[in-house]
């Protein structure tokens, strides 16, 4: 087995555990859609209209890089690269419910994690990043 592949199963492992511990249950209807887990399921997060926007309580944190941004978004989110995040941290509302988006769901949970481990603790991430997104909710969100 190649470095890659290992590194790969091992992301793979790690986001799996990721998901299991702390995981928001959401129902399909909304209800019960507290920020109360660290991952979010799709539905959860969908559009809230058919044209695709999203619901106006939800501050959608995009943490990949500029160029993956420009290439795949969704639209009404917020780009600040994971890098940027602890320069940034004071112009984060500790009172929104943030949720935080990558193209799988890895990076996003590690700055959602790291978000909630500094006091903001309405924060989660998307599971399976902007990709999921792009399968499950919009298909016109291009994938890369």
């Amino acid at each position: 087995m190649g470095g890659s592949e290992r590194s790969r199963r091992a992301a793979r492992g790690v986001f799996a555990a990721f998901q299991c511990v702390g995981a928001a249950r959401v129902r399909p209807d909304g209800g019960g859609a507290a920020p109360g887990g660290t991952v979010i399921d799709l539905y959860a997060a969908g559009p809230g209209d058919a044209a695709g926007g999203k619901p106006a309580d939800l501050v959608l944190l995009d943490v990949r890089e500029p160029w993956e941004y420009a290439t795949a978004k969704i639209e009404g989110s917020l780009l600040l690269p994971m890098g940027d995040i602890p320069a940034n941290l004071q112009k984060l509302d500790p009172e929104a419910h943030i949720v935080t988006i990558c193209h799988s769901g890895v990076r996003s949970m590690n700055v959602a994690v790291w978000l909630r481990n500094h006091g903001l603790e309405k924060v989660q991430s998307l599971r399976g990043g902007i990709d999921a997104w792009s399968r499950e909710i919009d298909p016109n969100v291009p994938r890369y």
